[in-house]
């Protein structure tokens, strides 16, 4: 009997050692900028749900997903936001969601990481690496990264000499 005790009780404190704390987002704030006539242009996304299970010392069992709700974009100019949810565009009556999917991660110093993410807009989806920093301290975390992502490779809008294909994606989120 003992023999079977002690393999159960070691297991259990195994899993209870490597299990990840799901996070709570208090903060985020999702901003992008592409070039419009050769000027820097951009706006925000709001509406962000996640869920984080991200463990610096556990990376291959960590995991981060987001979805963003395209009907929150907001350039400061409702004309132009009523045209990027058009078909044109994001599509938003029939695709109103982006999300982020996580593959893998990399450590590349102390507080910096590589995580290889599926990103899906209109429904194609795409592999970007981001980079980012992750600080933790005491209960709370923060998460701050950027990446660039070809818009048309998503279907958003077509190729323009006016409009850059290349959109630059800021992310900050702080949980606990």
């Amino acid at each position: 009997m003992k023999r079977i005790f002690a393999p159960i009780i070691l297991l259990f404190l195994t899993a209870g050692a490597l299990a990840q704390v799901k996070t709570t987002v208090t903060k985020s704030k999702i901003t992008f900028q592409i070039k419009n006539l050769g000027i820097n242009t951009g706006g925000s996304i709001a509406g962000l749900q996640t869920s984080i299970l991200f463990d610096p010392a556990h990376l291959n069992t960590s995991i981060i997903e987001a979805i963003a709700d395209v009907n929150t974009i907001n350039t400061d100019n409702d004309t132009r936001d009523n045209h990027l949810k058009s078909d044109e565009f994001f599509d938003a009556a029939h695709f109103p969601k982006i999300t982020m999917k996580s593959v893998s991660f990399k450590q590349k110093s102390e507080d910096n990481y590589i995580g290889q993410f599926n990103i899906t807009m209109k429904n194609r989806t795409k592999q970007i690496e981001v980079p980012f920093i992750y600080m933790g301290t005491g209960s709370s975390s923060s998460f701050k990264g950027s990446f660039k992502l070809n818009r048309t490779d998503f279907g958003v809008g077509e190729k323009s000499m006016v409009l850059s294909n290349d959109v630059t994606v800021f992310v900050e989120l702080e949980v606990s």
